[in-house]
């Protein structure tokens, strides 16, 4: 396999996975916006902020995991040339998607107690409570919006989603602006504010792409056969589950730990807990990178995969896993020399930003790894291979990754940097047993 053919499918990968990396950077953007206005009111504000987000975000990572069965099958189908059945696809798949967040959102509801049953700060507990019930409902419009979003992303159109995503970032900041401080007249929501605007901003972006794809040319011979495809059937079901339920419990099970990490951490103390919030949400900024690298190779071998070409499905995951590991690298870098800067953009308490600094550098040392674990779940996806890579994430993470952190930070009096070395060790092992796993199977493919 030549450079340059690795080096034209990075560069085809890179293309198709721009608008997808932009619109998931916006995403992302939009939290790391709430989380900046409400540090700025106070650090426990902030820190309620990272506790409801560690109960929110693996439910919610789960019920994404689900939507992305949408975009391999429709480009499996796309890559056959049958837009019959991208059709039915996209019509299970949606309805999917919405039992899915339906689901999410009244565990949310009906759960939210568990705040105080976590060993948190009992101030910071009772701000969350609130901002968990609003954030919960926005889950719905979110997921439902993400469902559209693998619809056009399997079509390989993958700029409308990242323009509304885009979009949204002033949209959502000028609603934190009014109801987080009270400008122009509007109450002083503080906390609630911001799920007020995350709310009404993600709503507003759903119904939007809705319409375009109901109304737009591009879209509309995969609505126009709605009569004949735009039906449930079991056995469609069945085939979306088999590639999102292990998606989601690969997704899942790597947010849950980011997640437990937040509680352990807040159990230490609300400064602990408040720097791994800003801490982590510099390392999830660059995380969605890898993300859309992931999702952008992905979706290109899932049609080579329809279209049964084994030798492009080597050279886009092969191109696609040096790419990782070159941005992971840049990432690395970028994070340990400008450690003591970062902290800055979202608190000015100084025992934070100091933690958040150290937490920072031992971000830096898990990003090739987790840029390149990232970009295998996706390339094996795109083949279909789901089970085997969720198994070793789950070893990875819950059997090694996690009970290490624990030991380190309570038994080791390591503290919140025991936790992140635990991260360390995590991403590590599931990163060096996902490429071994493609590099097999690569090998097999070339001989069938």
């Amino acid at each position: 396999m030549s450079a340059n053919a690795l080096y034209g499918e990075a560069n085809k990968t890179v293309k198709l996975a721009s608008p997808i990396i932009l619109g998931e950077l916006a995403q992302m953007t939009l939290s790391l916006i709430d989380t900046a206005m409400v540090g700025a009111v106070s650090y426990k504000q902030l820190a309620a902020v990272a506790l409801v987000m560690s109960v929110v975000n693996i439910p919610f990572i789960f019920g994404i995991g689900m939507t992305m069965s949408i975009s391999q099958m429709v480009s499996m189908a796309h890559g056959r040339y049958d837009s019959q059945r991208v059709s039915h696809y996209f019509y299970n798949g949606f309805w999917l998607s919405a039992a899915t967040a339906l689901l999410i959102f009244l565990g949310l509801e009906f759960g939210r107690n568990i705040l105080f049953h976590l060993d948190q700060d009992p101030e910071v507990a009772r701000l969350a409570v609130p901002f968990l019930r609003i954030t919960s409902i926005s889950v719905i419009p979110m997921l439902l919006f993400m469902a559209l979003k693998q619809f056009t992303d399997g079509l390989e159109y993958t700029r409308t989603a990242m323009i509304l995503s885009l979009a949204a970032l002033p949209l959502n900041a000028f609603l934190n602006w009014l109801l987080i401080f009270g400008n122009w007249g509007f109450p002083r929501l503080e906390l609630v504010g911001a799920a007020w605007g995350t709310l009404i901003s993600r709503s507003l972006i759903f119904f939007i792409l809705a319409g375009i794809i109901i109304s737009h040319k591009r879209f509309r011979r995969y609505v126009a056969v709605r009569r004949n495809q735009w039906k449930f059937k079991w056995e469609t079901m069945k085939e979306l589950l088999r590639i999102g339920v292990p998606s989601s419990l690969q997704a899942g099970m790597e947010v849950s730990v980011f997640a437990v990490s937040a509680i352990l951490v807040g159990t230490i103390g609300a400064i602990e807990q408040a720097a791994h919030q800003i801490a982590m949400n510099c390392a999830a900024f660059t995380f969605m990178v890898s993300m859309g690298l992931a999702q952008g190779g992905s979706i290109r071998i899932s049609n080579a995969y329809g279209r049964g070409d084994r030798l492009k499905i080597q050279q886009i995951g092969k191109s696609s896993l040096l790419t990782a590991l070159a941005y992971g690298l840049l990432c690395c870098i970028v994070f340990a020399v400008f450690r003591r800067q970062l902290p800055l953009l979202f608190n000015d308490n100084a025992a934070v930003i100091s933690l958040a600094a150290t937490l920072l550098l031992f971000a830096s040392v898990f990003q090739i790894s987790d840029a390149t674990q990232a970009v295998n779940v996706g390339i094996l996806r795109g083949i279909k291979d789901v089970k085997v890579p969720t198994l070793l994430v789950a070893v990875s993470y819950w059997i090694i990754g996690v009970p290490s952190g624990y030991l380190l930070a309570f038994h080791f009096n390591m503290g919140a940097t025991g936790i992140w070395s635990g991260l360390i060790i995590g991403l590590s092992l599931v990163s060096f047993f996902l490429t071994l796993r493609f590099l097999k199977l690569g090998k097999e493919a070339r001989l069938n």
